[in-house]
């Protein structure tokens, strides 16, 4: 005998079936999403801390091919420092440091708004000598807040190089702040002139060279770019002032390692 046609129930189409099912589909995303985040978490903060040593080596120069990021790594030591002092202060933690002030109008040329009271430096040593002194930056370019580090000789002064590692300027323009040709610009500069202010700018055009007092403080802008260019002098010279790492730099400058 042939089957009996089956009879369709609308009630089973209905738009309670319809809401149950799309509720536990939903319960059942959630938990994959939510299970693969928590199995995935240590891997993501590796990579993490992988990519923040290698743009940490990356600023001093220190990369080399025939070792990988975590043994060149071992050269440099982590350092936290009250910017309010330019002391060490160890046993602080600036990650659960909640410890912050806002920057008054007048003081924040980096457009950061508040400031932390406390930041990671890290030092690289030569055969147990002070070698580099690699500091976190950032400040507002033109669309964006960029992030990245600035590393400096053992004279706390002459700029050994710049990396940016977060932003999000204009390709093409102001994203050529990533440019290797560029970067390049900035080793051998002096962040402070003999009044020890900081002077370190990025100008528009390039920099003349003959008849120029200020040659060992400039560095050339990029083309199109002039906002992003002065984002990032506000930056350095936050960051390298009095209202960042100055008293600390200072106090290296001054004394040497056994003054902070």
């Amino acid at each position: 005998m042939p089957d009996s046609p089956r009879i369709h129930d609308p009630k089973k189409d209905g738009p309670v079936r319809t809401m149950v099912v799309a509720l536990v589909v939903s319960f059942c995303c959630a938990v994959l999403v939510a299970g693969t985040a928590i199995l995935l978490r240590p891997q993501y903060e590796l990579n993490q801390e992988h990519n923040r040593q290698k743009n940490i080596l990356a600023a001093a120069g220190l990369l080399r091919a025939e070792k990988t990021v975590q043994e060149l790594f071992q050269q440099v030591e982590p350092q936290v420092i009250d910017l309010s002092s330019g002391k060490h202060a160890p046993g602080v933690d600036p990650a659960t440091s909640a410890a912050k002030s806002p920057i008054s109008r007048d003081n924040d040329i980096a457009f950061i708004k508040e400031r932390p009271r406390y930041a990671v430096v890290y030092l690289a040593y030569d055969d147990d000598h002070l070698s580099e002194i690699i500091l976190p930056v950032y400040g507002y370019g033109l669309w964006s807040t960029m992030y990245g580090y600035v590393a400096l000789e053992a004279d706390a002064n002459t700029i050994v190089g710049l990396r940016f590692y977060e932003h999000g300027e204009t390709p093409g323009l102001g994203a050529e702040i990533e440019n290797q040709q560029w970067l390049d610009l900035w080793r051998g500069k002096r962040v402070y002139g003999d009044s020890g202010e900081a002077l370190i700018e990025v100008i528009k055009g390039q920099v003349a060279v003959e008849g120029n007092s200020q040659v060992d403080h400039q560095v050339d802008g990029i083309t199109g770019a002039t906002l992003t260019g002065d984002g990032v002098t506000n930056l350095l010279r936050y960051w390298l002032g009095e209202q960042g790492f100055g008293h600390y730099l200072q106090g290296l400058r001054q004394g040497g390692e056994d003054s902070i």
